[in-house]
């Protein structure tokens, strides 16, 4: 199926319409971003080719002939459809886009992945990326269970039976209140004190507290929590009340050690206080495509974080850790 000869243009039509509407040409022609006498040789251009006057010109203005009425009645309905037509074109297009379903812990998810997807979205804008956060076990879970294409969680060790590779390393700081006897010691803590002194735990689960406490056992079975919350925000807002030190991400306890409402205590061995982030998948599905894509952005932004000047105040708790790039094959 060929088009008749004297097809209209569809923008030209959507102008007569803007005529009918408006009540004259030189607001369709506002409407549409144009001239008045650009709108009007578009007009006379359609006359024609349609071989029929549209618009009565007068010194007083433009008026639809009988026969312009009878066109822009027909021409709602092609414009109508035409909408429809690039409606359902955005939405097979959508449907067709790349998709990427992660998880990330919070400490990731809060600190990290928006600078990630950024640097992903800058060369790839059409891949969709849906977002799950949880905490680290949970995501790997996600994982496992197909839920998620790709997790990015920070620990220890990397989620048994999944493959990984690390992208970088996050320094953990002890902190404590302004008024917490820690906070004014010379003497850096040991890991010894810290295992035998009650702190602000994550829940199970956590990267956070899998580290730590992967840490503190190796100096003595850790004593019992402070307390025991669910979330970074909860512990920061503990630990500003003095009720105990607290491990924290150097990522989350930047904006606090920076006002002044803690204060990072210094500690003996402090290049051991870091944890990895990672990023992991089924061992039978690595990352292709838009999942390779964020994996290599992320470790290529962590690298450069790791060789980025401090922002974290200098002391013996948040010494920078190089990474040591043990990727576990997938």
């Amino acid at each position: 199926m060929t088009l008749p000869p004297g097809t209209p243009d569809l923008e030209v039509l959507d102008l007569l319409v803007s005529v009918a509407e408006l009540g004259s040409l030189g607001a369709a022609a506002r409407r549409h971003g144009i001239s008045q006498p650009a709108a009007s040789m578009r007009i006379s251009a359609m006359e024609r080719r349609l071989r029929v006057k549209l618009l009565d010109r007068g010194p007083t203005g433009s008026e639809l002939t009988d026969a312009g009425r009878g066109v822009v009645d027909h021409a709602r309905t092609v414009l109508a459809a035409v909408r429809e037509l690039v409606d359902e074109v955005d939405r097979l297009r959508a449907a067709q886009a790349p998709r990427l379903r992660i998880a990330a812990s919070k400490t990731i998810a809060d600190h990290r992945i928006p600078h990630w997807l950024a640097a992903l979205r800058q060369d790839h804008p059409e891949v969709v990326i849906a977002l799950e956060v949880e905490n680290s076990t949970q995501v790997a879970a996600l994982v496992r269970d197909g839920v998620a294409d790709l997790g990015f969680v920070e620990g220890p060790h990397p989620p048994a039976g999944l493959g990984s590779r690390v992208l970088g390393t996050d320094d953990l700081v002890v902190v404590v209140a302004p008024d917490h006897p820690w906070a004014r010691r010379a003497k850096p803590v040991t890991l010894r004190e810290l295992a035998a002194t009650a702190l602000l735990w994550r829940e199970p689960g956590s990267g956070t507290r899998d580290t730590v406490w992967d840490l503190l056992s190796s100096e003595g079975a850790p004593t019992g929590p402070a307390a025991e919350l669910g979330s970074a925000a909860a512990i920061v807002a503990a630990a500003r009340t003095g009720m105990a030190p607290a491990v924290l991400s150097g990522l989350i306890a930047a904006p606090d050690l920076a006002s002044g409402a803690l204060v990072a205590v210094p500690t003996v061995e402090a290049a051991r206080l870091t944890r990895k982030f990672r990023a992991i998948w089924r061992r039978n599905t690595p990352p292709s495509g838009p999942g390779e894509l964020l994996v290599d952005r992320a470790a290529r932004l962590e690298l450069a974080r790791s060789s980025a000047p401090r922002t974290v105040p200098a002391t013996e708790s948040t010494r920078v850790a190089v990474a040591d790039g043990d990727g576990e094959p997938g």
